[in-house]
C-alpha cells in the first residue's frame, strides 16, 4: 500500500499501523477483521467504506473523515469520536460494540446505530437530530445539552434522558422507555 488514494480494495484479517493509514485516502474500500488498535489515524479519509468484524478498540482517531462509511460488528470501546472531520461526514454503526466511546458536540444528523451497545457513551452537546437508536443498549449513556429532535430511540432501552437538560421536539420514545424520561424524579411507573 504505497499509494495515498486507494480504491475499489478489499483487506481481510491483517493488522494495519500508522504506515497503512496516515494520510491515506480509501474509497469505496472493503475491511474484513482488520485490527486497527495501533493506528492513530492522522489525515486519513474513508468514503463509501464498509468495515466488518474489525478492531478499533481505545484507538485514537484525529483528523479522519468519514463518508458514506458503515460499521458492522466493530469495537469501538473507548474511542474518542470528537476530532473527526464534520464536513460531508456520514457514517453509521450495526451490531458494534461502542461502549465509553465518545461523541462530545458532534453534528450526526441521521446516523443510525443499529443494535449496538452503547454503554456509558458520551452525547454531551451532540446534535443527534433524526438520529435512529434501533435495539441499542444505552445504559449510563450521557445526553446533556443534546440536541434530539425527530431522533427514535423507541426500541432502544435503559437510558435515562432529562427532556429538561435536552432539546427533544418529537422525538420518539416506546411507552416502556417513559421511565428513562422520568428516572430524574425518583417516581415508580406501572
Amino acid at each position: 500500500m504505497h499509494s495515498d488514494y486507494i480504491t475499489d480494495q478489499e483487506f481481510r484479517d491483517d493488522v494495519f499501523n500508522d504506515v497503512n493509514t496516515k494520510f491515506k485516502e480509501f474509497d469505496n474500500c472493503t475491511f474484513y477483521n482488520i485490527d486497527f488498535t495501533d493506528c492513530t489515524f492522522q489525515t486519513v479519509t474513508f468514503v463509501d467504506c464498509n468495515f466488518f468484524d474489525c478492531n478499533f478498540k481505545d484507538t485514537k482517531i484525529n483528523y479522519v473523515s468519514l463518508r458514506g462509511v458503515w460499521f458492522t460488528k466493530c469495537n469501538f470501546t473507548n474511542v474518542n469520536f470528537a476530532m473527526t472531520d464534520q464536513v460531508i461526514f456520514e457514517f453509521h454503526f450495526k451490531d458494534c460494540l461502542l461502549d465509553y466511546a465518545k461523541f462530545y458536540a458532534l453534528k450526526m444528523r441521521k446516523m443510525q446505530f443499529i443494535n449496538c451497545s452503547m454503554i456509558a457513551v458520551d452525547f454531551m452537546a451532540s446534535d443527534l437530530t433524526e438520529v435512529l437508536f434501533d435495539n441499542c443498549n444505552l445504559r449510563r449513556a450521557v445526553f446533556i445539552d443534546t440536541i434530539a429532535n425527530k431522533a427514535d430511540f423507541s426500541t432502544s432501552y435503559d437510558y435515562a434522558f432529562d427532556p429538561e437538560k435536552n432539546k427533544i421536539k418529537k422525538a420518539i420514545f416506546s411507552v416502556d422507555g417513559l421511565k428513562g424520561l422520568l428516572e430524574k424524579y425518583d417516581i415508580v411507573v406501572k
